[in-house]
């Protein structure tokens, strides 16, 4: 019997669902097994993925500078300087209300303008031993005089341990190393701890030639001691600072290593710039001579030598221990161990 041409056409539909439902059910197996093997989930919201057998990422010590993008320079000088300042130190200083006063910092003491790109990277090295006191002082004062100078700064508190006599060259030779290991700086402000600005137009920054910056101290009746003197406060840039192979480290106590310093410069055929009396002047808090800080007996000697000492004394000789490193808010405390005295 002869098969009708609508019976062909029903078989043919009804092989072609079978069809379909074949493949509809073939993607849904694949699609199913796919998610019994597991597919690896994303990552909280917030946290970067982690690599294979890797641990999760530590946090990080500096919380990342504000964004750039878009800004100017900012100008020189700053638009926000007010010039002369009370400085006095009758009146204890507490570090939380310094911290209060300074919202915008950053881990570490670090602090970058958020209007403008700053023109210089500035690290500022203070050679550091037993004087807390000093430095509240110091930090209740500067951080608002750096933050008004509109600096990318960083401070960096250079801690001597132990009980060896203080060694203030060698601690700025390592306040230089270690601040470069953070951020790329471009000038390097020494400070000692008991020196105030009294004017904020001094600009803790660098200059074509080596600036000294406490040309006027009040111990001094506000005048420079005497010309060669670079003392206090000083401020080279890292080629500056490289040209004279940093500061000596065989200054063992008080006394000489400005005026090695000096001699450096000028055998480099380089000079000093200073800011005028007026502006440059700054107050020193008074305190009595420290221990293990007398008088260095061979600082004349030294002096005498430095030519002949210069380029085999200083950081290409430097050696030392960092012991630990601290960041607070409104500073980065690296506690040294440097060594003693050559017999």
């Amino acid at each position: 019997m002869k098969e009708l041409p609508g019976s062909w056409l029903q078989k043919a539909c009804r092989l072609l669902v079978v069809f379909c439902a074949l493949h509809l059910s073939a993607v849904l197996f694949y699609y199913l097994a796919g998610h019994a093997r597991g597919r690896p989930e994303p990552p909280p919201r917030g946290r970067p993925p982690s690599r294979p057998g890797a641990s999760a990422p530590p946090r990080p010590e500096t919380p990342p500078a504000p964004r750039t993008a878009n800004l100017s320079h900012c100008p020189d000088p700053s638009p926000l300087l007010v010039g002369p300042l009370r400085v006095e130190f009758s009146h204890p200083v507490s570090l939380k209300k310094v911290e209060e006063e300074n919202p915008d910092l950053r881990e570490g003491g670090r602090y970058t303008p958020k209007d403008c790109i700053a023109l210089q990277k500035v690290a500022i090295i203070i050679p550091f031993r037993n004087r807390d006191e000093h430095l509240r002082y110091w930090l209740y004062y500067l951080h608002p005089i750096l933050q008004r100078q509109q600096l990318d700064y960083g401070i960096y508190v250079i801690n001597q341990g132990g009980e060896e006599t203080f060694n203030r060259a060698k601690l700025l030779n390592i306040g230089f190393i270690e601040a470069l290991k953070e951020y790329d700086y471009d000038c390097f402000v020494f400070s000692d701890v008991d020196l105030v600005p009294m004017d904020d137009r001094n600009t803790y920054k660098c200059y074509d030639q080596p600036r000294h910056l406490s040309v006027s101290m009040d111990k001094f009746g506000f005048s420079l001691p005497y010309n060669q003197y670079f003392g206090g406060v000083s401020a080279l840039s890292k080629e500056q600072f490289e040209k004279i192979n940093g500061f000596p480290n065989n200054y063992w106590g008080w006394g000489g290593e400005d005026d090695d310093i000096y001699n450096r410069l000028v055998f480099k055929g380089m000079g000093v710039s200073r800011p005028d009396a007026t502006i440059g002047k700054c107050r020193m808090i008074h305190h009595s001579r420290d221990n293990k800080n007398e008088p260095n007996p061979q600082r004349f000697t030294k002096i005498a030598h430095t030519k002949e000492t210069m380029n085999s004394d200083g950081l290409n000789t430097l050696s030392y221990k960092a012991v630990k490193i601290e960041r607070f808010y409104l500073y980065t405390k690296i506690t040294v161990d440097v060594g003693s005295p050559k017999s």
